[in-house]
């Protein structure tokens, strides 16, 4: 197996990729449609797509290409504790660091400590967080600090100084993983499809999605993307309980396909694990920690 993935080496979606498989091949790739193309050219078997964030959201990109892109399925879902640490050359202290580089994201998720405790310094926007601690650790400012992965210090000989900066603790992400085929049923499963309305009027979306109601399908999360095609028309994305295969998942997308002007299916997967978690998140708000299945047991 060779999992395609974000890169460089060190970054959350290699993380994810060594979660899904540790004994796998691994490739890195530069971008997101890159990890798409090596699957379908077969460089890969499989790849790995970041689509949500438990503070950011959506990672609309990753969705989009999956709607509008490829037809490789979701075979698997992989969850990963977002844990930000800060890293500088061995030996450098905390009072030295003058600038602290990372994604985007990483920066936004630790603004709060960032300001606690680095006031004074640079913030400086990259391209990856793995890519961030690579271009520190080889350079020649010993002030330059980045934000990234334990993985990512111990790649490119960096010192991790600060852990969990992090200024939420419940933080993860969400991978699917893409294949040509979906997952086999086991019981325990996940089904992610996308749909269009045939007209945009009233009860439209409740005609398409009452038919889970009515079946007691649990519906775990609705959202919508841009069709791309004209302002105010939509995509909308769910994620359900079970499986494609099942008779009764089956009849209700059928059904629901009489209501819809499009529907496709990403595919079917086991549902990850969310209680596999405990001990590595803190969720302050015990009905969420419940939802989630990390009470403690």
């Amino acid at each position: 197996m060779t999992i395609a993935y974000l890169g460089p080496r060190g970054s959350f979606s290699e993380v994810a990729a060594l979660s899904f498989d540790p004994a796998g091949d691994s490739l890195a790739c530069a971008n997101f449609p890159e990890i798409v193309a090596a699957v379908e050219r077969g460089e890969a078997s499989h790849g790995i797509l970041p689509v949500e964030n438990s503070i950011e959201g959506a990672i609309s990109t990753n969705l989009d290409i999956l709607i509008h892109e490829t037809d490789l399925r979701i075979c698997a879902e992989v969850i990963v504790p977002v844990r930000h640490f800060l890293i500088v050359q061995p030996g450098v202290t905390l009072a030295e660091v003058t600038s602290v580089s990372s994604h985007p994201q990483a920066l936004a998720q630790c603004r709060h400590w960032l300001a606690d405790h680095l006031p004074n310094a640079g913030i400086i926007a990259a391209l990856s967080t793995s890519g961030a601690v690579e271009k520190i650790t080889a350079g020649d400012d010993r002030g330059a600090a980045a934000i990234g992965t334990v993985r990512a210090a111990e790649l490119y000989g960096g010192e991790v100084i600060a852990p969990d900066i992090h200024d939420v603790r419940a933080n993860v992400t969400r991978f699917v993983v893409i294949n040509a085929e979906d997952g086999v049923p086991t019981g325990d499963d996940k089904t992610n499809l996308a749909f269009t309305v045939v007209k945009n009027q009233p009860g439209a979306i409740h005609r398409a999605i009452s038919v889970f109601a009515a079946d007691g399908i649990q519906l775990t999360k609705i959202e919508s993307r841009p069709t791309k095609a004209w302002l105010g028309d939509y995509v909308f994305l769910l994620d359900l309980e079970g499986h494609r295969t099942d008779p009764k998942i089956a009849g209700a997308i059928e059904r629901m396909s009489d209501a819809c002007d499009w529907v496709k299916v990403f595919g079917s997967y086991p549902r990850f694990p969310m209680e596999a978690l405990r001990g590595f998140i803190e969720v302050d708000d015990p009905a969420a920690a419940s939802r989630m299945g990390l009470n403690p047991a």
